[in-house]
């Protein structure tokens, strides 16, 4: 059986060729751990900032810029942190009993506040109230308290048919108290209103009988309408008789005066108007009228006739 015999020589050899594969591996991973630490910081470097939302960046907790804009931004990771906040409408919701100054009760009233955040002021709101504490801080203590006043300083019947004047006026209150907190009321509304049935029923009837009565209102003004034009009418129909008359009237002077100054105008018409032709005899009474032939070509009356003409009987030697 051969036997192999390993000098020094190889033995160092071999150690050598060991020791520099070690070497060459333990570079490689820590070069990858470099570059994954590398990597992480680079992508620690960037937050992004949704729609809607604002970024507020803090160093070492403190607020250093309340304007990010939406996007990606830049900060020193494990130095600064950037956090969103929503600056888009609100709404607050509170279910809520009131009383009109008539003492009348309003159950379960449902009020809602639409607000939302002020860009400039919200350094403040953060230091001051807290993003999570605006609700409770502020919202809660002020937006009912507000409401039930202004409700009971208006009738219940004012409550029902001005409700938006009502909501107008909360609103405003609400805008005066939160504003200088920076928040930005935009909308309140009153979403519902629940009084004693009997009362609603006599609102009710109160307002058919304010319809019918106006109803009847507008009927009248339109027989009053329709009555005026009648007299109108008349007046100008007896307008339009009066004013032919007295341009017959006028016509009349007119012809008058002209027949003063001309007499022989009327032969002059009539000859004007004559087609030329003779009257024949025209009737059997009184002053007919008879056309004579012949070339003188005139006409002549006869004399009037009070009997029929007579005529003789024939002799008797005119019979022989």
């Amino acid at each position: 059986m051969a036997e192999f015999k390993f000098t020094e020589a190889d033995k160092n050899t071999s150690a050598k060729k060991s020791g520099g594969s070690g070497g060459k591996t333990g570079t490689i991973v820590f070069a990858v751990v470099i570059i994954v630490i590398l990597l992480m910081v680079l992508f620690n470097c960037f937050t992004i900032v949704q729609e809607g939302f604002i970024g507020v960046k803090y160093q070492f907790g403190r607020i250093i810029e309340d304007d990010l804009s939406a996007g990606l931004n830049f900060r020193i990771p494990f130095v600064e942190e950037i956090q969103e906040v929503d600056i888009r409408d609100q709404i607050y919701s509170v279910t809520a009993d009131a009383y009109t100054s008539d003492t009348q009760s309003v159950n379960d009233l449902q009020l809602k506040l639409n607000y939302r955040y002020s860009s400039a002021m919200l350094s403040s709101i953060i230091r001051d109230t807290g993003i999570n504490n605006v609700e409770n801080k502020l919202l809660v203590p002020n937006v009912a308290k507000i409401a039930k006043d202004a409700i009971g300083k208006v009738k219940a019947e004012d409550l029902v048919q001005s409700r938006g004047q009502v909501q107008t006026t909360i609103q405003s209150e609400l805008t005066e108290v939160l504003n200088p907190y920076g928040i930005i009321v935009t909308a309140f509304a009153i979403e519902n209103l629940n009084f004693d049935p009997a009362f609603e029923a006599s609102i009710q009837e109160k307002v058919i009988a304010a319809q019918d009565a106006l109803k009847m209102e507008n009927k009248t003004k339109e027989k009053e309408e329709e009555a005026k034009q009648i007299v109108i009418a008349a007046k100008a129909d007896a307008d339009s008789q009066v004013a032919i008359a007295e341009a017959e009237a006028k016509a009349i002077s007119l012809i008058e005066e002209q027949l003063s100054n001309s007499p022989n105008y009327i032969e002059y018409y009539t000859i004007q108007k004559w087609n030329g032709i003779l009257p024949q005899v025209l009737g059997d009474g009184v002053n007919p009228f008879v056309a004579i032939s012949g070339n003188s070509g005139s006409a002549v009356a006869a004399p009037a006739q009070t009997s029929p003409a007579y005529t003789p009987a024939p002799s008797a030697a005119s019979n022989e």
